[in-house]
Parts: C-alpha cells; sequence; structure tokens
C-alpha cells in the first residue's frame, strides 16, 4: 500500500477501494453447495471437492461457501450460483461427475443449464 502523505491521499485511496469493492460486488460469483447430512449421503461432498478442482483448473475466483440442510434433500447434492446481478440458480442432483460441465456453461459462458435447475430467485 503506498504511503500516505495527506487528507487528499487518504480520500482518494478511500475512492479508489469503494470502486473495487463495488465491481467485486457485481461480478463475483458465489457457489453455496448444501452440505446437511442429507447432502452428504448423497455426495455433497464430492461435489464440493470437484467443485474446488474445477474452479483451480480454470483460474476462476469464486466466493464458495457451505451451508446446512436447504430443505430439498429429495434433490441433493444441492448447488447454488450468485454471480453479479444475475438471479441465484439453484442447481439439483448434482453430483461430482456434473461439476465441470456446469463451471463451463454457467461461469464461463454465462448459459444457465436448465435441465438440473431446481429454481431462480432474484434478490430485490
Amino acid at each position: 500500500m503506498p504511503r500516505l502523505e495527506s487528507l487528499e491521499d487518504l480520500r482518494a485511496l478511500r475512492t479508489e477501494l469503494q470502486e473495487e469493492m463495488t465491481t467485486r460486488r457485481e461480478t463475483e460469483a458465489v457457489i453455496t453447495v448444501g452440505m446437511g447430512t442429507c447432502g452428504i449421503a448423497a455426495g455433497a461432498r464430492e461435489t464440493m471437492q470437484a467443485v474446488l478442482k474445477a474452479l483451480e483448473e480454470r483460474d476462476i475466483e469464486a466466493n464458495v461457501k457451505t451451508v446446512g440442510c436447504i430443505g430439498m434433500c429429495a434433490d441433493e447434492p444441492l448447488v447454488d450460483i450468485k454471480q453479479g446481478d444475475e438471479p441465484r440458480i439453484t442447481y439439483g442432483n448434482l453430483t461430482a461427475d456434473k461439476v465441470p460441465h456446469l463451471i463451463e456453461e454457467h461461469l464461463i459462458k454465462g448459459n444457465v443449464v436448465e435441465d438440473w435447475v431446481l429454481g431462480r430467485l432474484r434478490e430485490e
């Protein structure tokens, strides 16, 4: 970080960082994997590992997090993807072998994989 010499330097740095945070918030992908006992039993742990591996192989930055039971146990493993200001997409029955295709289509090409979608949620 540059050495701040004046109050004006501090203001300029603040503005620059606010712009970076806004850009990151608007473009960052958030991937959520349901890791309740039902999800783990259905293969969510392997799905999570496949997500991390696919992101690393493609050098994609995303905020990957886990949650407990999402509530649709019959459709586990469940994975949500929220990218920028697009609606949050919930994918069901997302086994580890499907992850590379999902990452390629959804995160790289911007195409929702309709056959695997369980729901969409637009934040207001």
